[in-house]
């Protein structure tokens, strides 16, 4: 069984930081991509980074420079860390994998950036 379990989440004031970390329950950590995916209120999920098996990374255009996604693959942990918010990226953030043609998502953690 995967599970996914996210945390880090908070109120921050524009131009500040956060570090989400992601932790999966199950055997699969050390062969799954992983992924950061956020969801504002009224718009739809998007991917904000992921990360391969390898350590090979891609983002999303709106936070590329900003955001940086890195795992321990021996805590069965990915991290998302988040430089320079700003208000649009208030969202809540999911974890997710993909194993076996099944998707895997947490429960989710709020972003806030206001001041």
């Amino acid at each position: 069984q995967v599970q996914l379990v996210e945390s880090g989440g908070g109120l921050v004031q524009p131009d500040g930081s956060l570090r989400l970390s992601c932790l999966l329950s199950g055997s699969i950590f050390g062969i799954a991509a992983m992924g950061w995916y956020r969801q504002a209120p009224g718009k739809q999920r998007e991917l904000v980074a992921r990360i391969t098996s390898g350590g090979s990374a891609n983002y999303g255009d709106s936070v590329k420079g900003r955001f940086s996604i890195s795992r321990d693959n021996a805590k069965n942990t990915v991290y998302l860390q988040m430089n320079s918010l700003k208000p649009e990226d208030t969202a809540v953030y999911y974890c997710h994998t993909r194993f076996e043609r099944t998707d895997y998502w947490g429960q989710g953690t709020q972003v806030t950036v206001s001041s």
